[in-house]
């Protein structure tokens, strides 16, 4: 790789073309080595047959360098060197080099790109379909306790399983591991009976007991995780023999059913601690149909599972590679990212599924999943501060109005998994990256809380005549940039902000009380009811005591009723109260479209608008007749 990376910087330095006249003392302080290894160097490219090299000997006397090689082949071998590494930074990097040269940036883009999709291998006479997906966001782990990250929650989908599911097709909750499943009187004695012979990934048979061990788990757990509201109401979870559970719920909770449909609830064997916690979380042991068969920061690759008790999969492969996207969705311009490509370009682009894709061009076609994610900022109103003055805070939204419609997403594959306290996450193939828009808010924007246009509202007395309100921002480090362009547009306007990202983990502890905005994402998908009471109660923690009791008397109300319109009715209200009193203000709303090429097959999505691993495949090349 080094020899590679010397003949590409010799060939940019000297030219290229023809014989160079030089010397090893030149070529040696282009390298930054000695003569002598200059020269060693320069015999290992001629072996290779990159250079020829002619010495001439005398005071005066220089030697010529010609470049047999062309530098578009040289850079695509390191390339290659580095992807069939799983080196896929460093092929990257590859492309960063020689960004100067449009001609070889284009060549080395589609050698990466081609790494990706769909691939088919023959071995032994049998077809082996391997899917290849790259995301921005580094894997740390997928164990349903730990994951923060919703690409963590999709491996997770499909590595492990849970008591029931949810329908590809509509909300209908459907049977996993349990095949069926009922309710007292009370709703709070809730009994599940498992199939017979479901297989771990490791041979062992799952019983009652791993569903125990999974849900006590949970329980017993200090971490704060998303739906922990719904899991430490179990009373007690006991196996009333190998294939039937019961559990005990403390109050009626009519989400209990559909929380078990989350990967958070999934089945994990009891045997878990003979691997230890954290080697678990990349060495994972599910029922799923596919299974881990190597994870690390660059790549998770999995196998389908053969004996899955729902049927095996069609793809026998899948990778998720972790690519730093700055660096090829904005520059290789992929569909659906920047407008996309020419239709020439299209038709042969490896990516045959992109979620969460900006723009698809001619030749894709484009399905919805139903999904859309809402961006807000929400007042800490407990905290004692200028936030506490309703005019303010008035004055404030007003100061955003009209912000919202150019604002863009920020790129979901970085975003976590969990609402509010924890965190919200992204699609396993993501192509774009969006921040809020606050053009005209520096160089040029408006000098003042006079120079701008607030929709009417009167400047507020904490604003008239006094220096600007300080205010503490307080977001995740993915969205730090929304959070600064946001810091920049109030400070137009009269206000000295001051933005704190912090990791998801950082972000469940006390820097959401001790801030006065906070930035985040709702992902309003199938388990939108979920989310939205998760998010309330984390809300619940940071406003005034009247608008918290509100809060915690709807969600009280939401949770008992058993009829789905008449929860939302209850959390809409919440919603309402909350915009109508200034706690919370709505930047945007996008949805989150899938575009793919006809090749695909069997696309369907999960609950959470990804696409469904299980079900994708792709049809086999026929012999012309």
């Amino acid at each position: 790789m080094k020899l590679h990376q010397q003949f590409l910087l010799l060939h940019s330095r000297l030219g290229g073309a023809g014989a160079e006249p030089t010397t090893l003392d030149e070529i040696a302080r282009l390298l930054d080595c000695t003569p002598r290894n200059a020269a060693n160097v320069v015999r290992a490219m001629s072996r290779n047959g990159w250079v020829a090299w002619a010495s001439s000997r005398g005071r005066g006397r220089r030697s010529t360098l010609s470049f047999l090689a062309q530098a578009e082949d040289i850079a695509a071998q390191a390339m290659l060197q580095a992807i069939n590494r799983k080196d896929v930074a460093r092929a990257i990097s590859q492309i960063k080099i020689h960004r100067h040269s449009s001609a070889l940036q284009e060549h080395l883009q589609g050698r990466l790109l081609s790494y990706f999709g769909h691939h088919v291998e023959t071995s032994k006479d049998r077809q082996i379909d391997t899917l290849r997906i790259p995301i921005r966001q580094p894997l740390h782990t997928v164990d349903p306790l730990y994951m923060n990250l919703l690409a963590e929650s999709f491996v997770a989908s499909h590595v492990f399983d849970g008591l029931v599911r949810r329908s590809d097709e509509d909300d209908a909750i459907k049977p996993g591991i349990a095949h069926a499943w009922e309710a007292d009187e009370t709703r709070t004695r809730w009994t599940f009976y498992l199939r017979k012979e479901v297989l771990f990934h490791h041979g062992k048979v799952l019983g009652a007991e791993d569903v125990v061990y999974s849900f006590e788990r949970l329980v017993r757990s200090p971490r704060r995780t998303l739906y922990s509201f719904i899991y430490k109401q179990i009373k007690s979870v006991r196996a009333l023999n190998p294939t039937v559970v019961r559990f005990e719920l403390e109050e009626p909770n009519e989400l209990f059913l559909p929380f078990l449909c989350t990967s958070r609830a999934a089945i994990v064997p009891k045997d878990l601690n003979q691997l230890g916690s954290y080697r678990f979380g990349t060495e994972p042991v599910g029922t799923g149909p596919f299974k881990v068969t190597q994870m690390n920061e660059s790549i998770c690759a999995m196998e389908a599972f053969g004996p899955y008790y729902q049927g095996r999969a069609h793809l026998d492969r899948v990778e998720i590679v972790h690519v730093p996207w700055a660096a090829t969705a904005e520059e290789a311009e992929l569909p659906g990212d920047n407008g996309g490509e020419s239709a020439a370009a299209e038709q042969v682009s490896p990516f045959h599924v992109i979620p969460n894709a900006a723009a698809g061009g001619a030749g894709w076609s484009r399905i919805h999943s139903e999904t859309t994610v809402r961006k807000f900022i929400t007042c800490n109103t407990k905290k004692t501060g200028p936030l506490r003055d309703p005019a303010l805070r008035e004055f404030l939204f007003r100061c955003l109005d009209g912000l919202g419609g150019n604002a863009d997403l920020a790129d979901l594959a970085d975003v976590p998994v969990e609402k509010a306290e924890p965190a919200q996450g992204t699609q396993a193939a993501e192509v774009s990256r969006g921040t809020v828009d606050a053009e005209g808010t520096e160089n040029g924007g408006p000098a003042g809380p006079g120079g701008a246009d607030t929709g009417g509202a009167e400047l507020p007395p904490a604003l008239s005549g006094r220096a600007p309100v300080s205010l503490r921002i307080a977001t995740i480090l993915p969205y730090k940039a929304d959070a600064e362009a946001l810091a920049r547009t109030l400070g137009g306007f009269g206000f000295n902000c001051e933005v704190a990202a912090v990791s998801p983990e950082e972000f469940k502890g006390e820097i959401r009380l001790e801030s006065d905005l906070i930035l985040f994402s709702l992902l309003r998908d199938r388990d939108e009811e979920l989310r939205l009471c998760d998010l309330y109660r984390t809300m619940a923690e940071h406003v005034d005591a009247h608008s918290r009791i509100d809060i915690e008397q709807w969600l009280s109300r939401a949770l008992r009723e058993p009829q789905p319109e008449a929860r939302l009715r209850s959390l809409n209200r919440i919603e309402a109260m909350l915009i109508r009193e200034r706690q919370l203000h709505i930047l945007s709303e996008k949805p989150l479209p899938t575009a793919y090429l006809p090749t695909v097959r069997g696309v369907t999505f999960n609950s959470q608008g990804w696409v469904n691993l299980r079900t994708l495949w792709f049809p086999p090349e026929m012999p012309e007749e």
